[in-house]
């Protein structure tokens, strides 16, 4: 077990340690000379040497793979230092959920004003190096609590032990399961075949798989063939999986929603007037109040709303993890619902100031793009918490990073998905020497009717939510 402890601390270390080497690249890419692109002269910029190109891309490479080892887990490891079978810690786990995503916005938010400013006045390189800096700090203070974390001992490669199941219940396709699910193959006492992880009971789901642990005449003695006989648990793990996948693709959508903040939003946004009183505010800067919605909404929901929801509902947490994610859902569909209706007030206000067939601002203020961004973060405090504390309570305990890493594939997916759609609307609707939706000046096209068409997609997605929200059964774990 030791042994184990520290592979795990090591490995840690190893991923951890990337993101600060590669913001170091980036600092000097951005400080030392040498590293420096050649500056440009009028017009004409001369290219990079090889070096100074390898020194940025490995920099930014070392950064994604730093931030794809510490997302999954980071959550799952400082979840796992509250005790479920102690009331008082774990409705504080609830708590760190969300706590913990506003940590997070709170970094965006910082990085998104005050770090661009510092690069914009003060230079790259220090722009750059204050993030490295606060990186090593956060490193070392990590480790620093090395001795006080309650680490969860790793159980192997769950995706071998899915496989294991996957093979070992066609192998026995043409056997007959026992009436008894007690006949099934588990081992006796509390304690799970796989270390870490406590003991889940059978469930009649997915009864295909339970063949991978029925006993046969030529398996009672001798040593298990991990890949012919499974144990309940490990087959229960599988199921587990089955069970959360339409949940877990639900996210996909509503992070095609979020993915419009950086995409469409704006587009929106610089066709508007962003005169405010005596300052202009580009288009891309209202993407904040995404930010501050969050921000300012957690501690409203931790303080308000969940005190609140307790009186009527009488659960701890005010919401269960899929009520607060169907919560979000509907929201992020009113957010691009709004969006839509924005729009068509601006195509309005082109048509009466004639400025149609013109590609410049109409006479309304960006301002009106503010409810649709701030709801968009309402919905991100409902859904992406919900859906972090959701894959962390309900997946296996040796599965907990593997899943928080399935729930991160959705942010991905989502603007995969958003690039997608947007490819098929501007083929469809350009076909025929047609304008489209989406043209050059959008004051001669439809951008609402895009927007209508992801809140159409919202809204056909939060009804597949409901039905498999209702359907899913939480999985019944021993008491360790």
């Amino acid at each position: 077990m030791e042994s184990s402890l520290v592979e795990e601390r090591r490995q840690n270390l190893l991923v951890r340690a990337t993101e600060p080497e590669g913001m170091s690249a980036l600092t000097l890419s951005a400080s030392v000379p040498s590293f420096q692109p050649p500056q440009c002269v009028g017009s004409i910029c001369p290219q990079p040497t090889l070096s100074q190109y390898l020194l940025y891309f490995v920099g930014l490479y070392m950064i994604a793979l730093g931030a794809g080892g510490i997302k999954p887990c980071v959550s799952s490891f400082g979840a796992d230092q509250f005790d479920d079978t102690d009331p008082v810690e774990k409705a504080k786990k609830g708590a760190f959920f969300n706590w913990f995503y506003f940590c997070i916005n709170i970094g965006s938010l910082i990085s998104g004003t005050v770090l661009i400013w510092v690069q914009e006045n003060c230079g790259y390189s220090i722009g750059f190096g204050i993030p490295t800096f606060f990186i090593a700090l956060a490193i070392g203070s990590f480790f620093i609590g090395s001795d006080i974390y309650r680490f969860q001992i790793p159980g192997g490669s769950p995706l071998t032990r899915a496989c294991q199941v996957v093979v070992a219940a066609t192998h026995k396709r043409k056997t007959d399961l026992p009436v008894d699910s007690s006949l099934l193959y588990e081992l006796d006492g509390k304690t799970s075949a796989i270390e870490g992880s406590r003991k889940l009971e059978h469930s009649s789901e997915f009864s295909f798989l339970d063949k991978a642990a029925v006993i046969l005449w030529n398996e009672c003695d001798g040593p298990r063939n991990s890949w012919r006989l499974c144990t309940v648990t490990q087959v229960e793990e599988l199921k587990i999986l089955l069970r959360m996948f339409p949940i877990w693709a639900t996210g996909i959508v509503f992070f095609t929603v979020c993915a419009q903040n950086s995409s469409m939003f704006i587009e929106q946004g610089m066709t508007l007037d962003n005169q405010i009183g005596p300052f202009k505010i580009p288009a891309a800067t209202l993407s904040s109040l995404d930010v501050i919605s969050v921000v300012v909404w957690v501690p409203i929901y931790e303080r308000l709303v969940v005190p609140i929801a307790r009186r009527f509902s009488g659960k701890e947490r005010g919401f269960s993890e899929l009520q607060r994610m169907g919560i979000g859902l509907f929201v992020s569909t009113v957010a691009v619902a709004v969006a839509a209706l924005v729009e068509i007030n601006r195509l309005q206000v082109a048509v009466a100031e004639d400025l149609v067939h013109q590609k410049v601002p109409v006479p309304m203020s960006i301002l009106w793009q503010a409810p649709q961004y701030l709801l968009v973060g309402v919905g991100e405090v409902f859904t992406s918490i919900g859906q972090a504390e959701f894959f962390y309570n309900q997946s296996p305990d040796a599965m907990r990073s593997l899943c928080s890493a399935f729930a991160l594939v959705t942010v991905s997916l989502g603007s995969y998905l958003s690039s997608f759609i947007l490819s098929l609307v501007s083929y469809f609707t350009t076909r025929n020497g047609q304008l489209g939706w989406i043209p050059d000046n959008l004051n001669e096209g439809h951008l609402d009717r895009f927007f209508w068409l992801i809140a159409g997609l919202s809204s056909l997605n939060f009804l597949v939510f409901i039905y498999y929200a209702q359907q899913y059964k939480c999985k019944i774990a021993s008491v360790a």
